[in-house]
């Protein structure tokens, strides 16, 4: 399976990346990196791996990391990756 990033899920990471590097410098920003080329890697083996957030989308869920967790959905030969949320936000900001 192929794997989708969305204009909206680049924006989040994007966002995610300047304050971890502004915070707490680029070794921090590579090892993030670095996790989520392996979950990407991962992801392409096991798409279903991650729980059901909202089954009506068809929209499943897996924490990356303690602060990020990671929404996509599977759709037919394609795994598209919604958005990258800082649990931290407010929940209602889940916006896909």
């Amino acid at each position: 399976m192929k794997i989708f990033i969305t204009k909206r899920a680049e924006k989040n990471y994007k966002s995610i990346t300047n304050y971890l590097h502004k915070e707490w410098g680029a070794n921090v920003v590579e090892a993030l990196n670095k996790r989520t080329r392996h979950f990407f890697d991962l992801l392409e083996i096991f798409p279903e791996m991650g729980s059901i957030e909202f089954p009506a989308k068809n929209i499943r869920g897996l924490q990356l990391t303690t602060q990020l967790r990671v929404f996509y959905t599977v759709k037919e030969d394609r795994i598209i990756i919604l958005s990258f949320f800082d649990v931290r936000q407010n929940p209602e900001k889940k916006n896909f």
